[in-house]
């Protein structure tokens, strides 16, 4: 198999691990941090590096780091990689591409027979999407201390699972002296939009994320009867929910920005009672900082308005907000560099772990064409030829910066 083309090389490993976490009914992934699938794919993920000969550690908390170290390999590691887990419901390619690719690539290495002088790891990230605990980047975060290990063991899932007891155990927290032996991470990603597509290009290199954040609203009102309560009596929690909603479209449009509720809880969930409770969770995305924050004060201001007016309140909590992003100039010009000069270079408004690491260590990314421009959503598609060209570029990219004098 190691003498068969690329393409097909990719489309063997593909095919390992695209039946896990599958919905038949949906077509899409249900890979939730530390649930079956995703725990069959780090047991996929040791025996690839098993096969290979590399040594697994864990950061105790979630990640899981494969090393390959040759004999006079030395000095800070290229590290590789990205995340297992999904959004409900999910596509196949946002995460695992970018840890498929990143052994693939180095198996591309070292069949051309090159020698590292550097260090090369490849990394499953933990609990990416925060679909299960709520906090996105969680094991990044936890990682680089961005995330308090205390709190992030009180973290509850829908269930009222702890992240201890999923993990077996309190985080470990920050790990200075792992990222200390990191020199740079390129993380290879399913470009979560249609940009490469209109600009016919496979591959490209990533510029920057925009500043983005989650805010949970919780709207209390007085549950009643919803056939005997007079429209005049009311305090509606979801009409003031549904407000914000609106307002929150509202207030994207107008700054060119993105706003998004897209997860709702309602209390007591009856048809024919009026809710006492409806919370929500907002997902906000602007180009720079300021332009986020006018956006979420603006919400919120006319959110309170409107919930003096129906009789309820509103409390809010930012879940987690993310400053942006302007990748390592370097780094990303040597990737443009290695990949041609016609490579496009690329904003997005997606999170990353590449983005958390960015913070400590010189970080970048590579985008793989996405031919629907659909992510979080079985429609999600990338072609084994694109894929394979993903692992070249990460190959020449590693091949560089491992292996050059």
């Amino acid at each position: 198999m190691a003498d068969a083309p690329l393409v097909e090389r990719f489309r063997a490993s593909w095919d390992e691990i695209a039946p896990i976490g599958r919905d038949p009914g949906s077509g899409g992934y249900l890979r939730y941090a530390w649930t079956e699938p995703e725990l069959r794919l780090r047991e996929w993920f040791r025996r690839q590096a098993a096969l290979r000969g590399l040594p697994v550690e864990s950061d105790g908390n979630g990640n899981l780091f494969a090393w390959y170290a040759p004999a006079g390999a030395d000095g800070p590691a290229v590290l590789l990689g990205s995340h297992f887990d999904s959004v409900p419901h999910g596509g196949g390619y946002d995460g695992p591409l970018g840890i498929v690719s990143a052994l693939l690539a180095l198996d591309e290495v070292r069949a051309r027979g090159l020698d590292p002088r550097r260090p090369v790891g490849v990394a499953a990230f933990a609990e990416e999407e925060g679909s299960r605990f709520g906090v996105p980047c969680l094991g990044s975060r936890l990682l680089t201390g961005a995330l308090d290990a205390e709190r992030a063991a009180a973290l509850t899932d829908r269930d009222g699972v702890t992240l201890a007891e999923a993990m077996g155990g309190r985080p470990a927290g920050a790990r200075p002296e792992l990222l200390a032996r990191v020199g740079a991470f390129v993380e290879l990603h399913i470009e979560q939009g249609r940009a490469l597509v209109d600009l016919g290009a496979p591959v490209g290199v990533a510029s920057g994320i925009w500043p983005h954040g989650r805010w949970r609203l919780d709207v209390t009102g007085e549950a009643n009867h919803a056939g005997t309560t007079r429209m005049a009596d009311r305090h509606d929690p979801m009409l003031t929910f549904a407000f914000a909603v609106l307002a929150a479209n509202k207030e994207a449009r107008l700054r060119d920005a993105h706003a998004t509720v897209g997860r709702v809880l309602v209390e007591p969930n009856a048809t024919n009672a009026i809710p006492a409770l409806v919370r929500g969770w907002l997902d906000a995305r602007a180009a720079d900082a300021a332009t986020l924050d006018g956006l979420v004060d603006a919400v919120r201001r006319r959110v309170d308005e409107r919930a003096a007016r129906d009789g309820t309140a509103v409390a809010w909590t930012a879940e987690s907000v993310t400053p942006p992003v302007a990748f390592d100039g370097g780094l990303a010009g040597e990737l443009g560099r290695l990949l041609g000069g016609g490579v496009p270079v690329l904003p997005t408004a997606a999170g990353h772990d590449a983005g958390v690491l960015s913070a400590h260590v010189p970080t970048a990314m590579l985008f793989v064409r996405n031919p629907t421009g659909v992510s979080h959503s079985p429609a999600e598609a990338a072609t084994d030829a694109d894929c394979a060209a993903g692992v070249a570029a990460l190959a020449d990219v590693l091949a560089e910066l491992a292996c050059r004098p």
